[in-house]
């Protein structure tokens, strides 16, 4: 085939070519959109099941989803020395700062800059101005309180 004869011009299929390739970038838009949007989505849902268990009133589950260890009674010593359960039911039971947790909210989520590799997740706790911020750590979703 040369250049004399060249196949005929097909409008029909110039503007399939083109429907693809711009449905192609919308979708890729689109997903990378999505993907900025629900980047902590893994950590605020760590933090929405503790506060459901708050709400439930299962301490034990609470800290063990703290803990990021749903067996933690089978080897309570292992957490006996940072963060023993009696001091997390200090902080977070009926007579904690926040009292009995009636409802939650997250509010907002972000990096923590100078700690490294964790979310700040910050949830509304019974309707109160300031919110609760949870540490969540990415790779092994413990929770502490921020450093920052």
């Amino acid at each position: 085939m040369s250049l004399l004869n060249a196949p005929d011009y097909d409008p029909a299929k110039e503007r399939r070519r083109n429907i693809k390739i711009g449905l192609t970038v919308l979708f890729v838009l689109l997903a990378a959109l999505l993907g900025w949007l629900y980047r902590y989505w893994p950590e605020e849902r760590v933090a929405d099941r503790f506060f459901t268990a708050l709400e439930q009133r299962e301490f034990e589950k609470a800290y063990g989803l703290w803990e990021n260890d749903p067996n933690w009674k089978q080897h309570p010593e292992k957490y006996a020395k940072d963060y023993p359960f009696n001091e997390f039911y200090r902080d977070w039971g009926l007579g904690g700062e926040w009292g009995v947790v009636k409802t939650h909210k997250i509010k907002a989520s972000g990096n923590c800059r100078p700690a490294g590799t964790g979310v700040v997740v910050e949830v509304i706790v019974n309707d109160r101005v300031e919110p609760a911020r949870l540490y969540i750590d990415k790779k092994d979703k413990t929770m502490s309180f921020p450093p920052c």
